[in-house]
């Protein structure tokens, strides 16, 4: 069986962007090739055009094309004429693509195409409660209705997408993202910062980093040696028209509660894991998310983490046993839960060490990737029985 993977981000150095999409492609891609598929992997919106083999996985780096005209259309047929033609000589027997921007909209396929709800515009524009362009609305439409099937990494992102495009006659399959859970160890969880508050991810009003100047001083009356690390690209605040969302967390930070803050700006990933290792406490305030890579790492390397309770959110942790779920508003609780974990080791390495079962039960990929291949196989199967 021979899969294809159409992205705008995939973790390679040579690859323009990758976050937790991407992270998560990589992830699935690398273990359908270790049980014997062949993958292939078009990475668009890049800046050469060039063909890699990395561990088993072939990358076509699509490069970026301007237009002066119709470009939202004219630079979707351009990657579908790529496609089509690797996809023809190699034989490809499906095709997987994301919902983010209605990228295959216009794109006609004669092979399966499945599109993962990895989190469109439409679905995070309905969670933060703000006005989609139409233009976007419409992409993402269409490219929903040119598709043959769908997966969903947690039932509460498959059912609001549902709702939302109201999808009826087409199947909508919830399959978690998964880890390789050998990549996410800790082998001391009992050696942390006393007090070390850490949050990974971009610093963008929709993960809820604006709660956390908050929080973190509401944490600080309890707790004063408390300390708070951020590591992820800064953004531009779409509410505000701001450049960098880290000014308008430093302007809501106390003076005080600001010295006791430490913005690290994107660092490589074995980085993050040290941090990681050293986090008492690691938080996730999203207000939108389709499931949360980063969360699911944390609690692989046996941290306690104090989530939102969102809807996806419910899917991944066990409240006040494989992590704590709190609204990210209620800014109280939220710092309760984490002065609880920063005051007690035992119940913080207790939570840990739920965590990492928790992880090892439901978002092992070297058990998730046969519940892909076998839905792979299905549409396969159907594809072949209409064209006999």
């Amino acid at each position: 069986m021979h899969i294809a993977f159409l992205t705008p981000e995939f973790p390679h150095p040579k690859v323009t962007h990758a976050a937790g999409l991407g992270t998560s492609i990589k992830n699935l891609t690398t273990a359908l090739v270790k049980e014997g598929l062949k993958v292939t992997v078009f990475v668009y919106g890049q800046k050469t055009q060039e063909i890699i083999t990395d561990n088993g996985i072939t990358l076509h780096l699509i490069k970026n094309k301007k237009y002066k005209y119709f470009g939202w259309f004219f630079h979707r047929k351009h990657i579908q004429k790529y496609c089509d033609k690797v996809i023809k000589e190699e034989k490809i027997r499906l095709l997987e693509a994301p919902d983010w921007t209605g990228i295959t909209a216009f794109m006609k396929f004669s092979i399966p195409l499945v599109i993962r709800f990895h989190g469109s515009d439409t679905y995070f524009c309905h969670l933060e409660k703000r006005n989609q362009k139409r233009k976007n609305f419409w992409f993402e439409k269409l490219a929903i209705n040119n598709a043959s099937a769908f997966i969903a990494p947690t039932d509460f992102a498959g059912n609001v997408s549902k709702e939302l495009f109201k999808i009826k006659s087409k199947e909508i399959k919830t399959i978690h993202y998964g880890l390789e859970l050998e990549n996410f160890t800790n082998d001391f969880p009992d050696v942390f910062e006393k007090g070390l508050i850490l949050y990974v991810g971009t610093l963008i009003r929709k993960k809820g980093v604006l709660e956390l100047p908050y929080i973190f001083n509401k944490a600080r009356k309890d707790f004063p040696q408390a300390k708070l690390v951020l590591i992820g690209s800064d953004s531009f605040d779409i509410k505000t028209k701001s450049n960098s969302t880290w000014q308008l967390m430093q302007n809501q930070f106390t003076k005080e509660d600001l010295k006791n803050v430490e913005y690290m700006g994107k660092i490589p990933y074995s980085e993050v894991q040290n941090y990681i290792k050293k986090a008492n406490v690691c938080v996730f305030p999203t207000f939108a998310e389709t499931l949360g890579m980063v969360t699911i790492e944390s609690m692989a390397m046996q941290k306690a983490v104090v989530n939102s309770d969102i809807g996806w959110s419910q899917e991944l942790i066990i409240d006040a046993e494989s992590g704590y779920l709190v609204y990210p508003k209620n800014h109280d609780l939220y710092a309760n839960k984490i002065i609880e974990l920063i005051q007690s080791d035992t119940v913080c390495l207790q939570m840990g060490k739920d965590a990492r079962k928790r992880v090892e039960s439901k978002f092992d990929i070297n058990k998730l990737v046969n519940e892909n291949i076998k839905f792979y196989q299905k549409l396969i199967n159907q594809n072949a029985k209409k064209q006999s």
